[in-house]
C-alpha cells in the first residue's frame, strides 16, 4: 500500500447518506464566514445534492445569510426575489431568466428543490434573517445595463437618460462577443469610460436615492450597483477576449471575488455577519497556487484570492471528485445537453487514487499536519459544460497538489447526471461500450 493510499484510508470518513455525514465539515467551518463548495463538473447530480445538503445546515445551524453561485447576477436575482417571497412568480417561472447556454447548470431538479426549500425556510424568518440567492458571474453585459437603466428610471429619470445614452455604445443589437471584437479591431468605440462613469455616479448618489427608508430600498440600490459593476467588468472581459494582452480567466475570477466581497460587506452593513456560501467549479474554488493554472499559466482564481483577501483562516475551500458515472454536458459550446458517460479516471490521478481506496463515497479532511502525503503532484479531472472524452487527458486533466488546493474534499466513486428541467431530444443516457476497456 502506498503512503498516499494509506493516508486516504486513515483520514477518510465514509458517507452513509445521513445528515451526520457533514458533521465533521460543519465542525471544520467553525466561525468562518466563507465556505466555498466546488464541483468537478457542471452536470453531476450528486455534487449539487451534497452542496444543497451542506448549505441547508450552514444556513440553519451556522447562520449563513447568502448563497452565491456561478451564475449571472440578473438571472439569480429573480430566484432571490422568489426565495424571499417577493413577486408573483411560481417556482417554475422564477427560473425563466436563465436563457443562455448552459441552461441545465442552474435549471435542474437539484437546484429547483433547494430553491423550494429556501423559500419555505425564509417564510418562517423575519425580513432581516432571510437568506438570499445571488449570482457572481459577468456574462450579462446587456441585461445588467438594462437593469441599471430600469432602476434609475424609478429614482432619477434624468440620470436614466444619461445611462441610456452612455450604454448605447454597447450595441444592444449584437451579442457581447461582437462588441468585444468590434472594439478590439477599431470598428466601434469602447464603452469603458461611460460604464465606469455611470457606476461611479450611481454609487455617489446612493444617499439621495435611499431617501425612502427600509431594507428593500437598500437592497435595490445594492442590486443596481452590482449590475453597474457587472457592466464595467464584463465590458473589460469581452474587450480583452480579442485584445490578446490580458488573461480573461483572471478578469472573470477577479470579478467573482469582488462580488463575494461586496456581498459580504452589504450583509454586514445590514447588521448581519456577512456569512456567504459559494457554489462554483473546483477550478474556480480550489487555490490556483496549488495547480498547474498557477504554476504554468499565471492564472489565479476565487479560492486563491479569497484566502489572500479575507485570510485563509476565515475561508474553507471544499472540493468534489468522482471516478466514473454519467454527466450532463455538451459536445461543443452552445450545443444541446447530452447524458454522457464519464470515462473511468486515468492512472496517476487523484480520482484513481480515491477509487483504489475502495471506500467508494467519503469525506476527506485535508489539514496540513495530517495530509502531508497528499501534497504529491497528481492529475486531477475537470469537466465543465463541455465533455470531450476523445481528448480526455489534454481537455480535462491538470496537475495539482491536493492538500494545498483544498481544505476538505468529498469523493463519490460513481455519480449520475443532473437532470435538466427541460429535457431535450439529445438527453439520452450514453451506454458504456461492451468492448470497454479493450476498444475492439
Amino acid at each position: 500500500m502506498t503512503t498516499e493510499l494509506a493516508c486516504v484510508r486513515d483520514l477518510a470518513t465514509r458517507l452513509e447518506g445521513r445528515a451526520s455525514d457533514h458533521d465533521a465539515l460543519l465542525d471544520r467551518v467553525g466561525d468562518r464566514p466563507f465556505v466555498l463548495l466546488g464541483e468537478a463538473s457542471h452536470g453531476t447530480a450528486e455534487f449539487y445534492r451534497l452542496r444543497a445538503e451542506i448549505t441547508r445546515r450552514l444556513i440553519e445551524e451556522k447562520g449563513f445569510e447568502a448563497v452565491l453561485v456561478e451564475a449571472d447576477w440578473p438571472d439569480a436575482l429573480r430566484l432571490d426575489r422568489y426565495v424571499r417571497g417577493g413577486g408573483e412568480d411560481s417556482l417554475a417561472e422564477a427560473f425563466e431568466e436563465f436563457e443562455r447556454f448552459p441552461h441545465w447548470m442552474w435549471c435542474n431538479h437539484e437546484v429547483r428543490d433547494f430553491i423550494a426549500w429556501l423559500r419555505q425556510y425564509n417564510a418562517r424568518q423575519p425580513l432581516a434573517k432571510k437568506a438570499g440567492f445571488y449570482g457572481m458571474d459577468l456574462y450579462s453585459l446587456h441585461r445588467s445595463a438594462e437593469a441599471v437603466i430600469a432602476y434609475l428610471e424609478g429614482v432619477d429619470p434624468e440620470q436614466a437618460e444619461v445611462a441610456r445614452r452612455g450604454y448605447a455604445c454597447l450595441d444592444h443589437r449584437g451579442d457581447p462577443f461582437h462588441y468585444g471584437r468590434n472594439v478590439a479591431f477599431g470598428l466601434s468605440p469602447s464603452c469603458e469610460r461611460a460604464a465606469v462613469g455611470l457606476q461611479v455616479r450611481l454609487m455617489e448618489r446612493a444617499a439621495a436615492y435611499l431617501a425612502a427608508d427600509g431594507r428593500r430600498a437598500v437592497d435595490a440600490q445594492f442590486f443596481a450597483e452590482q449590475n453597474a459593476r457587472v457592466v464595467v467588468n464584463a465590458e473589460a472581459y469581452y474587450r480583452a477576449m480579442f485584445a490578446g494582452r490580458v488573461d480573461t480567466w483572471n478578469l472573470r475570477d477577479d470579478h467573482m471575488t469582488e462580488t463575494l466581497a461586496e456581498l459580504h460587506d452589504h450583509l454586514r452593513r445590514q447588521g448581519g455577519a456577512g456569512k456567504v456560501v459559494v457554489w462554483a467549479h473546483n477550478s474556480h474554488l480550489g487555490d490556483a497556487r496549488a495547480t498547474e493554472m498557477g504554476w504554468r499559466q499565471a492564472q489565479h482564481n476565487v479560492g486563491q484570492l479569497a484566502r489572500r483577501r479575507f485570510g485563509a483562516e476565515r475561508v474553507l475551500l471544499v472540493g468534489f471528485t468522482t471516478h466514473t458515472g454519467h454527466v450532463t454536458a455538451a459536445r461543443d459550446w452552445d450545443g444541446p445537453a447530452e447524458h454522457r458517460w464519464v470515462r473511468p479516471s486515468l492512472e496517476g490521478s487523484v480520482e484513481r487514487l480515491f477509487h483504489q481506496s475502495g471506500l467508494e463515497r467519503f469525506y476527506l479532511p485535508l489539514s496540513p499536519d495530517r495530509a502531508a502525503p497528499l501534497k504529491a503532484h497528481r492529475l486531477e479531472r475537470a469537466i465543465g459544460v463541455i465533455y470531450r472524452p476523445e481528448t480526455e487527458r489534454g481537455s480535462h486533466y491538470f496537475q495539482a497538489c491536493l492538500a494545498e488546493q483544498f481544505d476538505a474534499l468529498y469523493h463519490l466513486d460513481e455519480t449520475t447526471a443532473v437532470e435538466p428541467l427541460a429535457l431535450g431530444p439529445h438527453w439520452q443516457r450514453e451506454a458504456i461500450p461492451d468492448t470497454y476497456p479493450f476498444g475492439v
